[in-house]
């Protein structure tokens, strides 16, 4: 049986470039264009993408061009405009979510009930992970169609091996050296919800000596705090893409101690899997979308630690320090478990919430 020979549209705010391929993909194997309202990124050979505004979204969904609708938890206008646009076609419309817990301001309780409307009603959803699906079933009851997308990043890149002299001269600048102790690494925001005073705040209580050294790679409104924290702490400023495969080699651990705030609940945090692509145990919160949705194991290829709690953060950064083999072996193990999200394992997550709403590209 033949299908609908429309496309269908995904609207979503900006084609970042983590999102480049995974869209590629998605769009050869089920016909599909990307509307974005916030930036449409670089061109990519086999993504087609329109840069349009909210409302333009809104006017393209409602044209009869697209056979279904996907669209992101995002945009006052796009995302509950493209909901009654695929309503008034008749066309299923696909929710790609990305939260686990709904913000707790009061305006953003005013959104819960149109949220949980488009959990619903939605005809299929697709997920950032199990956690997120979890929080979604609670919404949607026995409806079904939840499917997981999992977060994936380019795992040729951020998996490649690593030169040894590449990972000396990452290990020297993070570290501060040629010192022989453990080194520990953040990449991200450096903000408040990112769990940055408990990552410093562990990192003085865990006291691991002279040895060992705290390194954190980004920007933001503590980089001044970071940058005078001194102890064997290096504020590394922004670290790009192409070098971040040698810093995480160079480091013995990945941290990630995001905390919830009214505002923020990591979703999933892709710098996990790039460290631990290239054999980097993780130090994660329960906060981290990434531990709450399996990726992240205590005992397995990481430890878990309570969000928030800098004393326990410390005793994990301690037993780390000390246990050479132990870091080896969850190494080891975070590579195996990261090198399956990939970004054809996410069309093909997408694919399926497509299938499950009756808009798959083959009918």
């Amino acid at each position: 049986m033949h299908g609908d020979p429309r496309p269908a549209c995904l609207v979503t705010g900006a084609v970042s470039s983590y999102r480049r391929e995974p869209f590629r993909l998605l769009g050869l194997a089920e016909n599909v264009e990307v509307l974005a309202w916030r930036g449409a990124g670089l061109p990519v050979p086999g993504l087609r993408v329109r840069h349009v505004t909210q409302a333009g979204a809104v006017r393209l969904a409602a044209s009869g061009r697209y056979r279904a609708v996907i669209a992101s938890l995002g945009g006052r206008m796009a995302l509950p405009g493209c909901y009654v646009a695929a309503r008034v076609r008749g066309i299923p419309f696909v929710l790609w979510a990305t939260i686990w817990e709904h913000p707790r301001t009061a305006v953003h309780s005013l959104s819960w009930l149109p949220t949980r409307h488009l959990y619903r009603h939605a005809e299929a959803v697709a997920t950032y992970g199990a956690h997120v699906s979890r929080y979604v079933e609670r919404a949607r009851g026995s409806r079904g169609g939840v499917h997981v997308a999992p977060q994936a990043v380019d795992v040729a890149h951020y998996g490649a091996p690593v030169p040894a002299e590449s990972r000396r001269r990452a290990r020297e600048e993070a570290i501060g050296g040629d010192r022989a102790g453990p080194l520990f690494l953040y990449v991200g925001r450096l903000e408040h919800e990112k769990g940055v005073p408990v990552l410093l705040e562990a990192w003085r209580t865990a006291a691991l000596g002279r040895g060992a050294g705290l390194a954190l790679a980004g920007t933001g409104s503590l980089a001044e705090e970071v940058a005078r924290s001194g102890r064997g702490v290096r504020a590394l400023g922004y670290v790009s893409p192409t070098e971040l495969p040698a810093l995480y080699a160079a480091a013995d651990a990945l941290v990630l101690p995001s905390v919830r705030t009214a505002t923020f609940t990591e979703p999933w945090g892709l710098v996990v899997n790039e460290a631990m692509l290239q054999s980097t145990p993780v130090i994660a919160s329960d906060a981290v979308g990434a531990a709450a949705g399996g990726l992240v194991r205590d005992g397995r290829n990481g430890l878990v630690f309570p969000a928030g709690v800098a004393e326990a953060l410390a005793a994990r950064l301690r037993l780390l320090a000390g246990a050479r083999e132990l870091r080896e072996r969850l190494g080891a193990a975070a590579r195996d478990d990261a090198a399956g999200l990939t970004p054809a394992a996410w069309a093909q997550g997408m694919g399926r919430a497509l299938a499950a709403a009756g808009a798959s590209r083959g009918g």
